[in-house]
């Protein structure tokens, strides 16, 4: 496991080492889960769902990925 120092702007904010971003597959925007362990704070990233979504990872939002499941529960009440 690598290590790497970063500095701490006034603002409390880190940079994330671009090696480390491609890494763990953190983009611009994305969310992290930021949480305390006994040696010191975990910085975890939260994948989007529209990256979990089978053959179509990555290529369909999050809206148009709740649009075709709330279709496909629709046609299933019926």
């Amino acid at each position: 496991m690598s290590e790497e120092t970063v500095l701490v702007t006034r603002k409390g904010q880190i940079t994330i080492p671009a090696s480390k971003r491609k890494k763990y597959g953190i983009r611009e925007g994305m969310r992290v889960l930021v949480k305390e362990s006994s040696d010191g704070i975990l910085i975890k990233p939260i994948i989007p769902i529209e990256d979990l979504a089978g053959i179509d990872a990555g290529k369909v939002t999050s809206e148009q990925m709740k649009k075709k499941l709330d279709d496909i529960r629709s046609r299933d009440r019926y």
